[in-house]
Parts: C-alpha cells; structure tokens; sequence
C-alpha cells in the first residue's frame, strides 16, 4: 500500500508496474475516478499495455465493493482510531 501526503500519477503507474510484473498484465483495471487514476500519464501507459481502464460511475461506490470493504475495514482498523504524527509513523502502522 502506498502511503504518502499526495499520490501522484508516476507513483500510480509505479505500482501498477510492481503489480504487473509479480501477477501478469490484466485486460482491464477497475478503478474510480480520482485525478491520480484519470491522469494522461495512467491511462497512455495502460493503453500501451493494452490495459483497459474501467472506471466506476460517479457516485456508484458498489460498482467496485471489493475495495470499498477494504477501505472500510481500514478505516474502522487504524485511520479512525490513530493520529499520525508523522508521514514514517503512518507508514509503519499501515505496513503492520
């Protein structure tokens, strides 16, 4: 999981990368509509994977459950129970 104050498109694209190499390249990513998933930069290095990029409709979180159960366990886990005080603390705990 990446944690950082701002996840940029580069940073996306880095661990999509990671994801592809260890379990192959998909035919298609679901994803929703945040700038760092939207940007040029994703969707061009997809398209020249020939990846499709799905994304869900605004407003549609059940589009993608999977990952909304997953972040709601995350934040009932650690986001509302803990106050980083620093970038590396915030790290460490999500990497537990």
């Amino acid at each position: 999981m990446v944690v950082n104050r701002r996840i940029s498109s580069q940073n996306v694209i880095d661990q999509l990368c990671t994801f592809f190499v260890i379990r192959g390249t998909p035919r298609h990513i679901r994803s929703d509509n945040g700038p760092e998933f939207t940007a040029r930069a994703v969707r061009q290095w997809l398209e020249r994977l020939g990846v499709r990029a799905l994304f869900i409709e605004l407003g549609s979180p059940s589009e993608n459950g999977y990952i909304e159960s997953f972040i709601g366990k995350l934040r009932d886990e650690l986001l509302n129970r803990d106050i980083f005080t620093t970038l590396l603390e915030a790290k460490v705990l999500v990497d537990m």
